[in-house]
C-alpha cells in the first residue's frame, strides 16, 4: 500500500475537468505516483522518474498517437 498522505497531486492544464484524467504527484527524489482523478481513493501506481521521462518522451514523439 502506498501512503499518499501529503502528496501534491496535479493534472495537465489541458484537462477538461470532467474527471477523466490522470493525476501525478512527485514522491521523493526517485518516485512519481499516478492515479485516476475520478477515483482519488482508488489504486495508485508508482513509477521511477526515468520511467516517466521515457513515457513522456515517447508521447512527444507520437508513439501513442494511434491510441487516441
Amino acid at each position: 500500500m502506498i501512503d499518499t498522505d501529503g502528496l501534491q497531486w496535479r493534472k495537465a492544464a489541458a484537462s477538461t475537468g470532467n474527471g477523466a484524467c490522470v493525476e501525478l504527484a512527485p514522491g521523493g527524489s526517485e518516485a512519481v505516483y499516478l492515479r485516476d482523478s475520478k477515483d482519488p481513493q482508488g489504486p495508485v501506481l508508482m513509477f521511477t522518474r526515468t520511467e516517466i521521462a521515457a513515457f513522456v518522451d515517447g508521447a512527444k514523439r507520437g508513439e501513442f498517437d494511434d491510441l487516441a
